[in-house]
């Protein structure tokens, strides 16, 4: 329950406004209460964010197993359209992820992009979009773009700015396609 309530709250309210006493207040528990749960405001964001997380890598997983994209670009846009998507429809998570960056945040978000730039580089080379020598760095840096420029469409716009989204697609595509196989420029 607590949980559900410091969701709605930073997607209603932001980050600024919800505190531990805003998450009580809004679910009718005293403050005590709330410590007796959660030591504090940044144990309840890394449990949200955490659970962000987990649903994201699932429909990531999800969405690269059921599709088979034919070009890189394609592969490229599905993840980011899911991504996209996520966050517009789970305001509180871009809170955490753009506004709430503390330590334990930033960390769990460097693993999170560590973990599906691994799993993404396999797929990629898997499929023969990209070339074997692939090294993982620029799979990382490619969601560290990613995520940077995240940060500045949803700064930009509550339901991130398409224009900066469009652009981060293209930046992490040109990046990439440096490293495009033989077949994937000839379309397979």
């Amino acid at each position: 329950m607590l949980l559900s309530t410091a969701e709605k709250l930073l997607g209603e309210q932001g980050y600024e406004a919800s505190t531990i006493r805003a998450i009580g207040a809004r679910a009718h528990i005293p403050v005590a209460s709330v410590y007796h749960y959660f030591s504090d405001r940044h144990q309840i964001d890394a449990e949200l964010l955490q659970r962000d997380m987990r649903e994201l890598d699932f429909f990531v997983s999800a969405v690269l197993a059921e599709s088979d994209p034919p070009t890189l670009p394609d592969t490229v846009n599905a993840v980011f359209d899911l991504m996209l998507d996520y966050f517009r429809r789970h305001p509180s998570g871009i809170e955490l992820w753009v506004k709430g960056r503390t330590a334990t945040i930033s960390k769990l978000v460097r693993t999170f992009d560590a973990t599906q730039a691994d799993k993404i580089r396999d797929l990629f080379v898997g499929r023969g979009l990209v070339r074997a020598d692939l090294p993982l760095l620029v799979l990382q840096l490619a969601f560290e773009a990613a995520d940077q420029l995240f940060h500045v469409a949803f700064r930009n716009s509550p339901d991130g700015d398409d224009t900066t989204i469009d652009e981060a697609r293209r930046v992490v595509t040109a990046c990439l396609e440096t490293y495009a196989s033989r077949a994937a420029h000839r379309g397979g």
